[in-house]
């Protein structure tokens, strides 16, 4: 519990640094190529006068002691607030603390299964680091499947990276914890040098996105999802997560636009490629010619986990898919990580996660479930499975939650580390939040039934409630 509490601690104090960094330079810094492993080490642009930072006081203490949460403390801390009519008439909750298995300890408020819209994310995070090691990388490929003289036949295959860009970030400076990303241009000049070098000047381009299997787009999703450009399909070779140039519209075959960008840059280094890029399908045996690989796992779960990345999150479900069960569907993702929390003991019940980022109305969550999967993921035995701790964003200081829980309780600030959930109709937090006793609990709120018209107000409410929990002296 020690070691998770400072966790915290340290979390609150960067997350703080960095939304500091953000908010006065918002725009101006973006990921270098040797990322930085924390914001304190990053040197802001020339020019720029910063103030120096201080620590907030709020920043939860490490408990040295083992107390035990007192129910009746943790309901009187909530209650003024699960009253707020804004939250819909219907909240689901748990509480227990982090260490040790107390049912004595443990709050409730609810029963059944509820949406837990964006919280799916902690159980595909988690499943992802139960089937891979946190070191993975998926590594994009250019290979040579043919051809003579000074022609080739090029395939661009890949290999499921969830972040692979068209250019490289070239700016000074980081936006911790954005992982550093692979792209096309890089991948482009090596193959080129390659190809160069063999006397090759002109390439007929394919494109392969074949790791992945099944629909690219969850049936189970709203139909206006991808019409509207709330998500991508999900392909195993994509730029950009699937959007356009501008980023700000998305494309219907991201494979077939990655080929031509990545078509494009290998003009720009001087081979001549006749034609649009066609989808084929390399050969097992194809000559490798230059590759670029990702960040590793552990770093895309805090990205996905940090800002709530739908796309990334549906890219490694498909991952847990082929690790675990050999094929790199949704539905065979979504059968792995039933099987990989069962086996370490998550009561699943009656929850159901049909995709990996909680955009389908069909998931349905117990709280317990989730209690269990982020005191799984807390725990001292998994080491493997930290970045689901230090992925969750910190109150009022960093991720989803920089600009929230900040009209509640002024001493929650700090002190809650949570994942946040939103659709319409829907808000949940969970995560794990060190009370004023230095004791370090694991929660889930989540609220179903709100209005259109209450949604901001019902998602502030519900943040008050969580807020309740850092702010609370909970401890029997």
């Amino acid at each position: 519990m020690l070691v998770v509490a400072l966790l915290l601690v340290a979390g609150a104090v960067y997350g703080w640094r960095d939304g500091a960094l953000e908010d006065l330079v918002d725009g101006v810094l973006e990921p270098a190529p040797s990322t930085p492993t924390s914001p304190a080490e990053v040197a802001p642009p020339d020019g720029l006068d910063l103030p120096e930072v201080a620590e907030p006081d709020a920043v939860a203490a490490a408990s040295a002691r083992r107390s035990t949460p007192d129910p009746a403390a943790i309901e009187a801390a909530l209650a003024p607030y699960l009253t707020d009519p804004d939250l819909g008439g219907r909240v689901l909750g748990r509480v227990e603390p982090l260490a040790g298995a107390r049912p004595a300890s443990t709050w409730t408020r609810g029963g059944g299964t509820g949406t837990p819209a964006s919280l799916t994310k902690v159980v595909t995070t988690t499943a992802a680091l139960l089937a891979m090691d946190p070191a993975t990388t998926f590594a994009t490929t250019a290979v040579a499947t043919g051809g003579r003289g000074t022609t080739r036949q090029v395939v661009l295959v890949g290999g499921g990276d969830p972040f692979l860009e068209r250019a490289p970030r070239t700016t000074d400076g980081a936006d911790w914890p954005d992982p550093a990303r692979a792209d096309l241009r890089t991948l482009a000049e090596r193959t080129a040098a390659a190809l160069t070098a063999d006397g090759v000047t002109r390439v007929r381009l394919g494109f392969d996105d074949s790791l992945f299997t099944g629909p690219a787009v969850n049936p189970s999703w709203e139909a206006d999802y991808v019409p509207e450009g709330v998500v991508s399909p999900t392909s195993a070779l994509w730029v950009d997560e699937g959007r356009t140039l501008s980023r700000f519209s998305r494309v219907s075959d991201p494979a077939a636009e990655a080929g031509a960008v990545f078509a494009r840059a290998l003009r720009r280094e001087g081979l001549q490629v006749p034609g649009a890029p066609t989808r084929r399908t390399a050969p097992a045996d194809a000559r490798e010619l230059a590759r670029v690989e990702s960040a590793p796992l552990s770093q895309v779960v805090e990205r996905v986990l940090q800002v709530s990345d739908n796309e990334a999150a549906e890219v490694l479900l498909r991952h847990v898919g082929l690790a675990a069960d050999g094929t790199a569907s949704t539905a065979a993702g979504r059968r792995a990580v039933r099987r990989l929390l069962a086996e370490e003991g998550v009561r699943l019940g009656d929850s159901v996660f049909d995709d990996g980022s909680g955009l389908s109305r069909a998931n349905l969550a117990e709280p317990r479930t989730l209690v269990d999967v982020l005191r799984l993921a807390a725990s001292e035995d998994h080491p493997d499975l930290r970045a689901v701790v230090t992925g969750l964003p910190v109150a009022g200081f960093d991720g989803s939650l920089a600009d929230r829980l900040d009209e509640g309780p002024p001493a929650a600030l700090g002190r809650v580390r949570a994942k946040t959930g939103t659709l319409t109709g829907v808000t949940s937090l969970a995560g794990l939040a060190t009370d004023r006793d230095g004791e370090v609990l694991v929660f889930v709120l989540l609220a179903d039934r709100i209005t259109r018209e209450t949604a901001l107000t019902g998602r502030q409410a519900l943040d008050a409630v969580a807020g309740a929990l850092g702010a609370c002296r909970c401890a029997s």
